[in-house]
C-alpha cells in the first residue's frame, strides 16, 4: 500500500503526546498513513485551524464551534474534564465577586478556558491574551491581577504561593451537570469521509495502545514536557486521558451539544443546525 502523509497538529502537553505517540512513532498499524506532527500552543493551533492549514488538528472546543463548517470532529482523542477545568488564580486573595473588576490574563481568545470564563462572568471586561506559560509570571510580577491557567499549571500554582479564585470546570458542572469539553481532534472536511473515518480509527488505536502500554510513550512525552516532574506528568495524563478520549460516546456528544447550545444562546456562534459535527461511526 502506498503511504500517504498527513500533517497533524497537537500541543506538547503530556496528554497530547501520550495519545499521539503510537501513531506518530509507528507503534501501531496506521493503515498506510504517515502522520507528520506539527506541535504548537493550543491557541496557535486554533488559529491555524481558522486558516484550514492542517488536515488534522487538536483544537479548543470553543474554536471548533466557530469553524465546524471547515472541520468535523473525530470521536477519539478528546479531552473532557469531569468537574475540573481551567482555574482562575491570583497572587492576592480575591473572591468571585471581585473578578469582573480585575485585569485578567487568558491563554487565548478562542480557548475553551476563555469561553468558560465569560460563561461564569458575563460582564467581564476584555482580558489580556498571552501564551499559557506566560500567565503565572505575569501574575507574579503584577502585570495582571489574575490569570486563567490550563494544562500542568493546575498542579503547581499553589507551590508558588498563588491562590485559586474559582475552578471554572466546577462552575460549568454546577450549571450544566455535564462534563466540560476542553479540547478535541478535528479533521478537515476537505478530506473524503473514508479518510476521516480511517484517521479516527487509527487515533483510537493509538489511544488504546497508550492506555494499555503507558511506559511505551514515556520518552516521547518527556521530550516535550518542558522538564516537568514525573509526578506532574502522571497527574496530567490521568486527569485528561479517560474513556472520553477513547470514544466520546453518547455522554460526550451530549456535552458538546450542551456547549454548542450555550454558545448559540450567548450569541457567540450561529452554527447551521443541520451540519453534522462528528465523523460517522
Amino acid at each position: 500500500m502506498e503511504e500517504r502523509q498527513i500533517n497533524i497538529g497537537f500541543s506538547p502537553c503530556p496528554n497530547d503526546t501520550f495519545i499521539f505517540d503510537a501513531m506518530i512513532n509507528n507503534r501501531i498499524d496506521t493503515e498506510g498513513f504517515v502522520f507528520k506532527p506539527v506541535m504548537a500552543d493550543v491557541e496557535e493551533l486554533n488559529r491555524k485551524a481558522f486558516l484550514n492549514e492542517l488536515e488534522v488538528t487538536k483544537l479548543s472546543f470553543h474554536a471548533f464551534l466557530h469553524i465546524c463548517d471547515k472541520y468535523v470532529l473525530l470521536r477519539s482523542g478528546s479531552a473532557l474534564g469531569n468537574n475540573c477545568g481551567p482555574i482562575l488564580i491570583s497572587r492576592q486573595k480575591y473572591t468571585k465577586e471581585d473578578v469582573e473588576q480585575l485585569k485578567i490574563a487568558i491563554p487565548g481568545k478562542y480557548t475553551t478556558a476563555n469561553f468558560l470564563l465569560h460563561h461564569a462572568f458575563p460582564n467581564l471586561s476584555d482580558p489580556v491574551e498571552m501564551t499559557f506559560n506566560e500567565i503565572e509570571g505575569a501574575i507574579e510580577d503584577g502585570s495582571v491581577d489574575a490569570g486563567l491557567i490550563i494544562h500542568e499549571n493546575r498542579f503547581t500554582y499553589e507551590a508558588k504561593g498563588l491562590n485559586k479564585i474559582i475552578d471554572l470546570g466546577e462552575h460549568w458542572y454546577d450549571s450544566t451537570s455535564a462534563p466540560i469539553p476542553l479540547g478535541g481532534i478535528a479533521v478537515s472536511r476537505d478530506l473524503d469521509t473514508d479518510t476521516q473515518v480511517t484517521i479516527n480509527r487509527v487515533l483510537r488505536r493509538s489511544v488504546e495502545f497508550a492506555m494499555n502500554s503507558p511506559a511505551a510513550s514515556i520518552d516521547f512525552v518527556k521530550a516535550h514536557s518542558q522538564e516537568m516532574e514525573d509526578s506532574v506528568i502522571k497527574q496530567h495524563i490521568e486527569l485528561y486521558v479517560n474513556d472520553f478520549t477513547k470514544d466520546l460516546g453518547d455522554k460526550g456528544v451530549e456535552a458538546i451539544n450542551i456547549m454548542l447550545a450555550n454558545a448559540k444562546k450567548r450569541g457567540i456562534v450561529n452554527t447551521d443546525a443541520g451540519i453534522e459535527l462528528f465523523v460517522p461511526r
